[in-house]
């Protein structure tokens, strides 16, 4: 028994070996025969690499890889031998024409979203610019008829009521120095006239030489005091009228665009309230949501032309009541000097708010114009 035993036992231990030295002789053999063949038997990827898997799984990437609904019975798999210039190469697909191959891989890719129509975006801004001059215009209306409600910084409305009224004052002030500028102008070019008059008079008349000469020498220098008064007047006007045109009007600029910031918030604001009364389903919400939205943005445009208004109106006060202080003073003092005959008063003055006058006579019109 154990003889027979021990000879099964070798006969099992040599079978494999023979089992693997007849396959290896197969795997030689079918390597001499064509090398195609072997390379053939490669497995390939979706991304061209080896893999030691099952054919399942080479099945399952090679899906995975393909476009969706282009199936496993359309596509073209080509496997070629190492003389190939191409090495496994994998074609998914319909068989396509050369032409047909070449168009898919050139030409630039373009997404259509990214597509953008300058009419469409004209119109669409045409159409916002008309819904909210609509709404505006309908509470505009309803203000003046009592019926719908405003938004009101009893505050910042009454500082803005006292500038307006300010203006117009300033204005009025501003008319009149201008008239007076213009009349003693007049009256300073007479003066000069009179004097040349009395001085040439003097001179032909040997009797009453003298008296001419006292009369010239005092209009002339009532004319030179007059022009030095004149240049005064004038630099108040200049720069009241900087206040009243330039920087109060800048102002006022800015007040308009936050009652027009006010009206739109008010008017997006009842919007709002009307939508809230009403029903709320599936319809009306995204309504809701929408004029939520444009609520807020006009209500933080409002907050922002306010919180504006605001400083402009603290910035304006302190310039004007510096700059009103200073002119006020100087017009005050050139009055009081010229009609005191206090010429030495009248040209510090001048010197005080450094203002330079004219050449007298620069602007006098030449012999020939006054022929």
């Amino acid at each position: 028994m154990s003889e027979h035993s021990s000879e099964s036992t070798t006969l099992d231990e040599s079978h494999p070996a023979a089992e693997e030295v007849q396959s290896g002789s197969e795997e030689s053999a079918m390597a001499q025969e064509s090398p195609k063949n072997s390379a053939a038997e490669i497995p390939v990827t979706s991304n061209g690499q080896l893999e030691d898997s099952h054919e399942h799984s080479f099945n399952r990437d090679l899906k995975y890889s393909l476009p969706v609904g282009l199936g496993l019975s359309e596509t073209k798999i080509t496997s070629r031998g190492f003389d190939s210039a191409k090495e496994g190469v994998v074609e998914a697909g319909p068989y396509p024409s050369k032409g047909n191959r070449a168009q898919q891989k050139s030409g630039p890719v373009v997404l259509a979203d990214e597509v953008k129509n300058p009419a469409m975006e004209k119109l669409e801004l045409v159409r916002k610019w008309s819904l909210n001059t609509y709404k505006c215009t309908r509470q505009i209306i309803s203000e003046k008829l009592g019926r719908g409600s405003r938004t009101v910084d009893l505050e910042l409305e009454a500082q803005i009521d006292i500038l307006r009224d300010n203006k117009k004052k300033y204005e009025h002030i501003l008319r009149l120095a201008q008239t007076l500028s213009t009349q003693l102008f007049q009256m300073v070019h007479t003066q000069r006239q009179l004097g040349d008059a009395f001085a040439d008079l003097s001179l032909k008349s040997l009797e009453l030489h003298e008296e001419f000469g006292y009369n010239a020498d005092t209009q002339k220098l009532l004319a030179k005091n007059g022009e030095t008064l004149l240049g005064a007047i004038n630099f108040f006007i200049a720069s009241v009228n900087t206040l009243v045109n330039k920087t109060i009007e800048d102002t006022l600029l800015t007040v308009k665009q936050y009652e027009s910031a006010r009206i739109e918030y008010d008017a997006y604001r009842t919007d709002l309230e009307e939508l809230n009364l009403g029903p709320r389903d599936a319809n009306t919400l995204p309504k809701i949501e929408q004029s939520q939205q444009l609520f807020q943005v006009h209500k933080e445009k409002y907050d922002k032309m306010r919180n504006d208004v605001s400083i402009k109106l603290k910035f304006l006060e302190e310039n004007k009541v510096k700059v009103l202080h200073n002119q006020l003073v100087l017009f005050h003092n050139a009055i009081a000097a010229y009609f005191a005959g206090n010429q030495k008063q009248l040209e510090q003055t001048l010197k005080q708010f450094h203002i330079k006058l004219k050449t007298p006579g620069a602007d006098a019109p030449s012999w020939l114009e006054e022929q």
